[in-house]
């Protein structure tokens, strides 16, 4: 059955779905964020599915990818394509139609759009006009690989992909060291080996998790100490697939290390980072004060150079 409203000018459309077709609700006017399967077609909900036959059109970021999802289910809106690359002149037109009272669907090539893809921005800009934002919740690849990862979940923070060159990318894992919670990063399979020696080099003996292809035919999660994990994907060809890295929170009950143990974790971290990442790292590690550390380690880093022949 399907309910009228008044408010809302997209008419009802339909979906299949196990052989049946269904009659999609009417859905109110504005941006409707909707989440999308991260690799197997049947994670989607009734209601995204009625969402994007219902919708005037389907904001997408790769038209290519998302019409495969449309026409395993049946539908048959039009579509738009929105991405970074054509992002800053869509938006107005998007907006503009929005404030005409029109119903669209915005999805990501997959899992929850925002994450990683240009739709914040056209979110921000639509709430800007007072136009009414929905969102159509579902799956998730950050939350996918946190309740497999067997890390704490409690708190996690979700970094995105690091930067692509390795001192860049060492000086950010440097910041996050102190993050007292779960890391959790994308990355592509041909860098996954090369940052994963970087996150064991800054971060040390932390516990993680690589989760590749989730919900897909060749799903794996690999779990173990950094080292351990970075030593086994540099021995092997580069994975294939979506990759998800996790990363467990600095080690609890550290703050008592002494000063000889911090001197010790200092000397090590200089061979092979700056002063201010190994104060970070240190910091992290240790529970201590990032100022008292960093001090130690310009007088450590002044001791070695005066040392040097």
């Amino acid at each position: 059955m399907t309910r009228q409203d008044d408010t809302s000018p997209a008419g009802p459309s339909g979906f299949t779905a196990f052989g049946l077709r269904a009659e999609a609700e009417t859905i109110r006017p504005g941006l409707h964020v909707v989440a999308t399967p991260i690799g197997n077609l049947r994670d989607i909900s009734f209601r995204a599915l009625g969402t994007l036959a219902a919708a005037d059109a389907v904001i997408a970021e790769d038209t290519r990818v998302t019409r495969i999802l449309l026409a395993h289910y049946g539908i048959s809106t039009p579509m738009v394509a929105y991405h970074e690359h054509n992002a800053a002149v869509m938006r107005p037109h998007l907006v503009a139609r929005l404030k005409e009272g029109a119903s669209l669907a915005l999805v990501s090539d997959a899992g929850t759009p925002l994450v990683s893809d240009p739709g914040f921005k056209l979110v921000s800009d639509v709430l800007a006009e007072g136009i009414a934002v929905f969102p159509v919740p579902g799956p998730s690849a950050v939350l996918a690989a946190l309740v497999v990862a067997g890390l704490p979940t409690d708190r996690f923070f979700f970094e995105g992909f690091l930067p692509p060159r390795s001192a860049a990318r060492r000086q950010r894992i440097a910041e996050l060291a102190p993050i007292p919670g779960t890391l959790v990063f994308f990355e592509s399979a041909r860098r996954v080996a090369e940052t994963l020696a970087d996150l064991a080099a800054v971060l040390g003996d932390r516990p993680a998790a690589l989760a590749r292809e989730l919900t897909k035919h060749f799903e794996t999660v690999r779990r173990g100490p950094l080292p351990e994990l970075a030593a086994m994907l540099e021995s092997e060809d580069p994975p294939k697939g979506e990759i998800v890295l996790l990363v467990g929170p600095p080690p609890e009950g550290a703050a008592e290390a002494s000063a000889e143990d911090v001197d010790s974790r200092l000397r090590t971290a200089l061979l092979t980072l700056s002063v201010k990442d190994a104060a970070s790292v240190v910091s992290a590690d240790t529970g201590q004060p990032r100022r008292k550390i960093y001090a130690r380690a310009v007088e450590l880093a002044a001791e070695g150079r005066a040392a040097a022949p």
